[in-house]
């Protein structure tokens, strides 16, 4: 069993995705503490005059966890799919997957973070990527201890032999402290992406995944590497 455990991000970028796909199991790891100004509830598009960071106003408390986080008014959803439409209305596949996010943004009103981003992931994960992963919430595994220990606690109750880890774990996180319980603790590669048909020059891969979509489509895939 394979697991990997991150916290859901608003409109990941294509990196995200590809651990989804590389995994067994993705929990959403979102019973940690809320960071501001973190991917949590931004990220980035490409437009003709640069990046540009689409931001979902939120209300949040310093002790708050991820799955506590409100979004207290919707202005931002009809504001969101504006830009989005203004910046890529014009890529290849934008008119394919128009009504896709359309309904997310237009068709319902979102009051918590969480629940928004696990939504979006799982949708476009699915209907749009065709992972076939197992989604599970860490809610659901009561987890206790520090930072390692935590999630020690969840690869054990999860029945893991493999933890898919980003590298920014590197700081607290070592394999011997997972080979004690039979785990093999194994870091995302996320360098050397192949580029693809980007609007607006110069080519930019750290940017949200509905990037690729829009531009490329069902050959998204061809650009990631966990299908390859």
């Amino acid at each position: 069993m394979k697991v990997a455990a991150i916290q859901s991000n608003y409109i990941p970028w294509k990196g995200y995705f590809d651990m989804i796909n590389s995994v067994d199991l993705f929990v959403f790891y979102d019973d940690v503490q809320y960071t501001t100004r973190d991917w949590r509830s931004r990220n980035q598009i490409k437009t003709s005059n640069g990046l540009k960071w689409l931001t979902i106003p939120v209300s949040s408390k310093r002790t708050q966890k991820i799955y506590e986080v409100k979004i207290p008014d919707n202005y931002w959803q009809k504001k969101h799919w504006q830009s989005i439409v203004h910046n890529y209305s014009k890529a290849k596949y934008f008119k394919q997957y128009k009504s896709f996010f359309e309904e997310i943004y237009l068709q319902t009103t979102w009051k918590n973070l969480s629940q928004f981003n696990q939504f979006v992931i799982k949708k476009i994960s699915r209907e749009i990527l065709d992972i076939q992963t197992e989604f599970i919430d860490s809610r659901e595994y009561n987890l206790i201890g520090t930072k390692e220990e935590r999630i020690l606690d969840l690869l054990t109750k999860c029945s893991a032999t493999e933890y898919l880890s980003g590298p920014s774990a590197k700081s607290y996180l070592k394999e011997d402290f997972l080979q004690q319980k039979g785990i093999e603790l194994i870091w995302m590669d996320f360098n050397e992406y192949p580029e693809y048909n980007q609007l607006h020059p110069p080519f930019q891969h750290y940017v949200s995944i509905i990037d690729l979509v829009f531009n490329e489509g069902s050959n998204s895939k061809n650009f990631m590497k966990s299908f390859t």
